[in-house]
Order: C-alpha cells, then structure tokens, then sequence
C-alpha cells in the first residue's frame, strides 16, 4: 500500500540543505502541503540566508506541490511561534513536524568552550522543544500529530569529540519517550530517525565515493515511514546507504538484595544476575522501572513470612 501525504501539512526544519532538503522535497511529492524552514546558516551555525529554503520551495512548486518558507531559528521560540501562526494562517492545520534542523560544533570536550556545548543544545535540543511546543495544541484539538526527532548513533553510542552533539541527541530521546505517553490519547506519535547520510554534515569525515553512496534520500525512505497515518511510536529508526535497522534501551530483570545486606560489595557480587540479559525488556515507562523493583521487594517480604 502506498504511503500518502495527501492533505497533510508538513513543517521540516533545516529542511535548505542536506537530510532537510530530501524529506521537504520527499513529502511535497507524496502530496503534502511543505513549511521549508531553515535558517540558512554554515554548519557551525553562523550565518543566515533564505537562498536555499526558497530554491526548495521553488522545486515543490515546479513539480505542482504546494510550499512556503520561513527562515525561523528553531532556537528562538518568538520566530517558531510565527512560522506555526503563518502555517495556521494558510492551511489551517499542522499534521507533521520533522526537528531536522542541526549544526556542529566538534572538539575533544577539554578544548570545547562552553559556549560551543550551549549553541548545540539550544539548536538541537530547545530546537525540537520550542518546534514541538508550538505545534502541540494544535495536534491536540486536531487528535492528530506525527513528530519525528532526529538521533544519532553519536548520542546513542557516543562519538570522540562530539560530547556536545551527542548528548543533545541523547536529550531529544528523552523528550520523545515523554511525549508518546503524554499524546498517545490524541493520537499524536512520535518517533525518531537515527540517520547516516552525506550531507553538509558529514561531507568533511568521508571521502566522496562515500557520501555519495550515502544518499540523504536512503535516510529520507525511512522517515517517511515514521510520518504517515500508520506510523509506530516511539521507534527509533536507523537509516543510512539502504542499511535500515532499530534501536532500542532495554533494562535486565536484575536482580534483590535485601536491606540490611545492601553494600556495594554485595552489588558487585550479584553483578552477574543484574547484567544477565536473558531476560531483558523494553520499558514502557520510567515508572514500570520503580515497579519492577517494588515487586522484587515484595517478593522477597512474602517469602520471608512464609
């Protein structure tokens, strides 16, 4: 079955350039209505020109799609504010939200400056805050949302000199493990796209040959998946050169140690039983964490009065 986006109105952030460009161009094509924003600065983040986003909108039109652009900085949530009023104002509705919108600022963390760690997390993190926030009563009275935070395995895993980046995509996880259960009654899904791509981004870590092969478009297939009326939530979608997998945090079962035995030399003893991952599980919610280990608790309390 075909995967459509007819009379849905999408906002991509960061959508000049790069992965942003691909799922702009990708959604118009599949029939939806394209907010292009991108602020039209360099990588680092300087600068600011609306060149790009208008070329973007300008293919949109030329292929019969329909598009604005807006040249908001996704880090400033008076300009957020306004694309959403100007999105409302022509269409009447926002049914999709893509937090694409990045930059870089990598060092070792010994020689990054504090400022370089803020201009990250304001951009990746208050970034897809302030998008989401403004768009959220809406999808709320609407009882329909899809929002796509952008990951990486550098949040996931880490990576050497990007302490910045990757805890700003560790912290967007964190927000979407929150809004799945805060939406889920108005049916407003969230999900992640952990992307390996070619872009402006990456162009400077691979050689050619190997941009080439990845595509942003490879990434763009899979995020399209993640935006439709069928999407999951909360999924974490890794996409790069046609490899697509998932990602998930699992928790073992672990294991109980009584409270007059807890010592750190007794969790280190039962290291084995709280590691062993036989029995492994997805948690649904932080809160599923705090009743595993009361139940254990009171397991343990049980047998004692027998």
């Amino acid at each position: 079955m075909s995967i459509s986006f007819e009379g849905k109105v999408a906002i991509v952030t960061g959508a000049g350039n790069g992965l942003g460009r691909s799922h702009a161009l990708a959604l118009a094509a599949r029939g939806a209505k394209v907010v292009v924003n991108d602020l039209g600065g360099a990588r680092d983040g300087s600068g600011a020109s609306s060149e790009a986003s208008q070329e973007v909108v300008r293919l949109i039109e030329e292929n019969g799609g329909e598009a604005i652009s807006h040249g908001a900085n996704v880090a400033n949530f008076d300009e957020v504010q306004d694309m959403v009023n100007q999105t409302m104002e022509k269409w009447g509705r926002v049914d999709i939200l893509i937090n694409n919108a990045g930059i870089l600022r990598d060092k070792s963390f010994s020689k990054m400056t504090l400022d370089d760690f803020k201009l990250v997390m304001d951009v990746h993190v208050m970034g897809s805050v302030n998008c989401t926030k403004a768009v959220w009563e809406i999808m709320r009275e609407q009882n329909y949302g899809r929002i796509v935070m952008t990951t990486s395995s550098s949040g996931m895993y880490g990576n050497f000199g990007q302490s910045n980046y990757g805890a700003a995509k560790m912290a967007v996880l964190g927000l979407m493990n929150t809004l799945v259960l805060e939406g889920a009654k108005n049916n407003i899904r969230i999900n992640a796209l952990a992307p390996t791509a070619g872009t402006r981004m990456t162009e400077d870590l691979m050689p050619p040959e190997i941009v080439r092969a990845f595509a942003p478009e490879a990434v763009t297939a899979g995020m399209l998946t993640l935006c439709d009326d069928d999407a999951p939530n909360r999924f974490i979608l890794c996409a790069g050169a046609g490899g697509y997998s998932s990602a998930s945090i699992f928790e073992t079962e672990g294991c109980f140690i009584p409270q007059h035995q807890q010592s750190p030399e007794a969790v280190r003893e039962h290291w084995e039983a709280l590691t062993d991952i036989s029995q492994h599980a997805e948690l649904p919610s932080g809160a599923k964490q705090g009743e595993k280990f009361v139940l254990k608790a009171m397991a343990f309390m049980k047998s004692q009065q027998k």
